[in-house]
Formats: structure tokens, C-alpha cells, sequence
């Protein structure tokens, strides 16, 4: 369409996302949130581990519904992917969480993901394809890492007149974030050959609500445990990272 979102969103709206992060983000906080092992450890085997785990285990129930056979494929390959690449960041942001340590999970999870998502769905779904590794790793790179450090660069030159001007960053990704949705949407639907039948396509989107809200729910639990040792700021970071899943690397 007029858009071209394989453009103006695979590169140009994710690569403005985080150049953005890299300007109102402080270098030192970047450094802090590099050194914090515990809650990245905890954000990739959440993503990675359980969460594919417990999608796989829920489908084996619902195998014996009238739910369309491909929807529920469809949802053990979503459970299989990386946390997401900007919608994390920028909901984390929104709400005064731990940004930088949700850029730095948001970029890991990606580059894991491009080897352990096709694993994955192997193992629970006992299918392979090619992977173009080499083609993948360099978009993400060019537009998650490198627009973070001529982010971080160009702050180290206006940073007074950040301080002093305060733009609204927020908004900006915000705004970003609702055209990525917007595009997605139009993309999906716009296919002619979509053929669901509407209980389906009702009753998925009540379950993906459900396990949504459950993971969320079960990620603040245990993050916010008297020996967790995480900030609440560290708590949004989790939720989002954890319990999100990236649309790019699918």
C-alpha cells in the first residue's frame, strides 16, 4: 500500500525507536542496565523456556476443541518467539519503568532468538524451514544497535539542550508503536484467501487475552517477592519483556 510498511516500518519506525531510546536515555544508565545478569536471565528463560513450555502444554487441551487446527499452530508459533523488538521499550517508557534494561533484553531476545525460534518450533511443532540467518542478524543490527549509539552519540552534543527542552520522547514512540499496529492489522486482514471461521477466531482472541493477562499477572508475582531483589521500576521492565512477543522476527 501508500505506506510501504516493508520499509517504513521494518527499518525506518523500529530504527526511530531506538534512536530515540539512545537520545533520552542517560549512558550511564545504559551501563547499569547491562551489568543487571539476574533480571535478564529471568526475562530470556521466562521468554524462551517456560512461556513455549506452558503455550505447548495449554494446546494439548484445546486440540480436543472445534478451534481451527491452524490457529492453534499459529499460537504455539507466536509462543515460540523473542521478546518483541520495540513495543516492549516503548510500553515500558510509557509507564516510568526500566527502560534501558528492557532495550537491552528487547535487542538479546531478538539476536537469541534468530537461533533458538527455529529450534523451538521444531520441537513443538515438528517443522523446519530456512532460516536467513545472515540477512536477519544485519537488519536487526542496523536498526536496533546502530541507531541506539548515533542516539547515544548525537546526546553527548545537545544533551543541555535536552535537559533544558525536555521533548516529549514518549509520545513520539507512542505514535510509532499505534502506526506498527496499524500496519499489522491492515496487512493480516487485507489477505484474500483468509479462511476462519468466526468461533475460532472469537475464542483465540479471548485465549491469547487470557494467557496474556495470566503471564502478566504471574511475572509481577514473581518479581515483586520479598527476595526478588528487583526495583518496581525493574518490575515493568519484566512484565512487558517477558510476556510480549516480537512481531518482527515472525
Amino acid at each position: 500500500g501508500p505506506l510501504k510498511p516493508e520499509i517504513t516500518i521494518t527499518y525506518i519506525a523500529v530504527s526511530a525507536i531506538f534512536f530515540n531510546s539512545g537520545l533520552s536515555l542517560k549512558t550511564e544508565e545504559l551501563t547499569s542496565a547491562l551489568m543487571h545478569v539476574k533480571l535478564h536471565l529471568f526475562v530470556q528463560i521466562f521468554t524462551l523456556v517456560f512461556f513455549p513450555t506452558a503455550i505447548w502444554l495449554f494446546l494439548q487441551l484445546l486440540s480436543i476443541t472445534p478451534i481451527n487446527e491452524w490457529l492453534l499452530k499459529g499460537l504455539q508459533t507466536v509462543g515460540c518467539m523473542p521478546p518483541p523488538v520495540s513495543s516492549a521499550v516503548i510500553l515500558t517508557k510509557a509507564v516510568g519503568g526500566n527502560e534501558a534494561a528492557a532495550i537491552f533484553n528487547s535487542a538479546f531476545g531478538s539476536f537469541l532468538g534468530i537461533v533458538i525460534t527455529p529450534l523451538l518450533l521444531l520441537l513443538f511443532l515438528g517443522s523446519s524451514s530456512s532460516v536467513p540467518f545472515t540477512s536477519i542478524f544485519s537488519q536487526l543490527f542496523m536498526t536496533v544497535v546502530v541507531p541506539l549509539i548515533i542516539g547515544q552519540i548525537v546526546r553527548r552534543y545537545i544533551k543541555d539542550w535536552l535537559e533544558r527542552k525536555k521533548p516529549p520522547f514518549g509520545a513520539i514512540s507512542s505514535c510509532v508503536l499505534l502506526m506498527i499496529i496499524y500496519t499489522t492489522f491492515c496487512d493480516t486482514f487485507a489477505n484474500p484467501n483468509i479462511d476462519l471461521d468466526k468461533f475460532s477466531l472469537i475464542i483465540i482472541v479471548f485465549i491469547i487475552f487470557s494467557v496474556q493477562m495470566s503471564f502478566m499477572f504471574l511475572t509481577f508475582l514473581f518479581s515483586t517477592r520479598n527476595n526478588s531483589s528487583f526495583t518496581p521500576a525493574d518490575t515493568v521492565a519484566i512484565i512487558f519483556c517477558s510476556t510480549h512477543k516480537s512481531l518482527t522476527l515472525g
